[in-house]
């Protein structure tokens, strides 16, 4: 059963060299369990993906990073892609924002997207997953790296690669219904 995401907001934060695939399926698997997507970027106008080994399509900004506040939004997804977050976890409000949700909001990670993570701070003592060439990162920012599709450890959602995207939205959406589900219950 798909949770029902009716008007929950998810920020997808990514700078240019997302992967395309990583942004766009996990967009379209969280729509169609009704939540609101919006891309938060440091770029103002639009953001250019990276489509497996040449650059994808540009897509709009619906919220630049510098006008992003993490209390608008009930979840987050980092997409993967090399550039991407190797471009994010050098950005102090990229950083920042991402601390915001932490400790109190659902964060879905896909492929290189924990490299954010990492640098936010939210790795340590937490089982996760990533594409292979993350594994001695992840593990010395004290994380527990396994090899798995997808791995779900208090409130973050990693998963690998692109092949393992339906496992991914299926972990997200249920993550996600489910911490709306425990925030509905404490307000």
């Amino acid at each position: 059963m798909i949770a029902n995401l009716d008007g929950m907001k998810v920020a997808i934060l990514v700078a240019d060299g997302f992967e395309q695939v990583e942004l766009e399926e996990p967009r379209d698997a969280l729509k169609a369990a009704g939540a609101v997507t919006n891309v938060v970027s440091p770029a103002d106008i639009v953001v250019r993906g990276w489509y497996f080994t040449e650059w994808g399509e540009e897509i709009p900004v619906e919220v630049p990073l510098t006008e992003a506040n993490a209390a608008n939004f009930d979840a987050l997804l980092l997409p993967g892609g090399v550039i991407n977050p190797d471009t994010l976890r050098i950005i102090p409000k990229a950083i920042a924002f991402v601390r915001q949700f932490v400790s109190y909001k659902p964060i879905a990670s896909i492929c290189h997207g924990p490299w954010t993570l990492i640098e936010a701070g939210a790795v340590r003592g937490r089982r996760m997953t990533s594409w292979p060439s993350l594994r001695t990162d992840l593990s010395n920012a004290g994380a527990e790296w396994v090899d798995q599709e997808v791995v779900v450890d208090r409130g973050i959602v990693t998963s690998r690669k692109p092949d393992d995207i339906p496992a991914f939205n299926e972990e997200m959406i249920a993550l996600f219904g489910k911490s709306r589900s425990l925030a509905s219950r404490t307000a």
